[in-house]
């Protein structure tokens, strides 16, 4: 049924969530943007959902007019992807999966819908709602965002061919958002995304500046020192290297293993902590924390990576290597443009930390280099989607008319 011109612009941000909290702060970066910046554009308010794999997700503040819908978890494992919690098998949480993604569709009726990383979603879960969507509501626009590092040149081909090649995503999508500054990294240069694909290819920059901040809720009086591990699942290493390192005169330390760190890794971090180093298992808002540092370390994920180019403090990134080489591959380029320090993970130990503390702290770091201009460009990305197809149905109303 098509709508009569309805009073609000309805937003679906999808994000799998099988490890980390990554996907659903960019998403949460992304629904903020649209909630602010689009009525001015359309002259609608903007209501939304945020459909997650994350439970935790919703301990975040969301834009007035939105809600969750938390699908249930599923997490990485060696062979593939298996629920979180559920004792059922793989193929049945899939389809319950898809179930409550359709539903999402059907009833709440998107005129925009953003994927985030994953095309087709966990196990292909999206391949048949997308379809669906695009027949039954061929006015609504389908984005795929993609972080600006996706992975080896290798692996992405591997990955697009498991997807059935680029056609089946052509038929479904109308852009894709690339969520960084191709002066740093190109993903269509290195051949992370497919030559073909690069007619629906948009670049925002980094959604850096403009994300919204809630205020610090740890007690830490400045100046401190940040080290956090975004979730904190396989964040351990870091951690007891950071908790080991000796802190500079002056200074707190605060390291934040991150809510998905297992209990019994927290603890060793405890019992590593040096005089000076406080941990805590998460904070109310890490981008306040971020802004209050005066020197910060860090893995590599893309909305740590973002957050913190958005201000000015000098950062030490120790990226993930495995499963995939996302962090090092963009902790690699941000290095090479001195935009950050890189310690391989290899060459991590607290009296590396400790020296880099000593050399870091206090100063300041120029990035103006780097396009950070990503949450402000999605909206006259968004809006000019949904204009130009509200033009498209004006005509074919004055078409149909006469």
């Amino acid at each position: 049924m098509a709508d009569s011109q309805p009073q609000e612009l309805r937003v679906v941000l999808y994000s799998h969530d099988s490890q980390g909290l990554g996907h659903t702060r960019r998403n949460l970066a992304i629904a903020h943007a649209l909630s602010a910046g689009l009525p001015g554009y359309a002259n609608r308010r903007v209501t939304g959902l945020l459909v997650t794999g994350e439970s935790s997700a919703t301990r975040f503040d969301v834009p007035s007019g939105w809600d969750w819908v938390v699908l249930p978890g599923i997490r990485k494992s060696n062979d593939g992807y298996r629920p979180r919690h559920l004792s059922i098998g793989q193929d049945a949480l899939i389809q319950l999966r898809m179930h409550m993604i359709d539903a999402v569709f059907d009833r709440f009726r998107p005129h925009l819908v953003i994927v985030d990383r994953h095309a087709f979603g966990v196990d292909g879960e999206l391949r048949q709602a997308l379809t669906d969507l695009r027949l039954k509501r061929p006015a609504c626009k389908v984005v795929l965002g993609l972080r600006e590092v996706l992975d080896s040149p290798h692996v992405m081909t591997q990955e697009w061919a498991r997807m059935g090649g680029t056609d089946p995503l052509r038929s479904v999508f109308d852009q894709i958002w690339v969520y960084g500054d191709p002066a740093i990294h190109d993903p269509l240069g290195t051949g992370e995304i497919p030559e073909t694909l690069s007619p629906l290819v948009r670049y925002t920059g980094y959604l850096a500046a403009g994300r919204v901040s809630r205020g610090r809720s740890t007690p830490l009086s400045q100046p401190y020192l940040l080290t956090m591990a975004g979730g904190g699942s396989d964040g351990l290493a870091l951690m007891l290297a950071a908790a080991g390192a000796e802190v500079p005169e002056g200074y707190e330390h605060l390291v934040i293993t991150g809510p998905q760190m297992p209990k019994e890794h927290r603890r060793l971090v405890e019992r590593a902590a040096r005089p000076g180093t406080s941990v805590v298992v998460k904070v109310r808002d890490a981008l306040s924390e971020i802004e209050g540092a005066s020197a910060i370390v860090s893995m590599g994920g893309y909305n740590s990576v973002s957050e913190i180019m958005s201000t000015s403090t000098p950062a030490l990134i120790v990226p993930r290597t495995e499963p995939r080489l996302e962090q090092l591959i963009r902790a690699s380029a941000l290095a090479r443009h001195g935009i950050v320090d890189m310690c391989h993970p290899d060459d991590l130990s607290p009296e590396f930390i400790t020296a880099w503390f000593m050399r870091a702290a206090g100063t300041r770091v120029g990035r103006s280099q780097v396009d950070l201009t990503g949450v402000a460009a999605l909206v006259p990305l968004a809006a000019d989607l949904l204009v130009a197809e509200a033009g498209t149905q004006e005509r074919r109303r004055a078409h149909a008319a006469v």
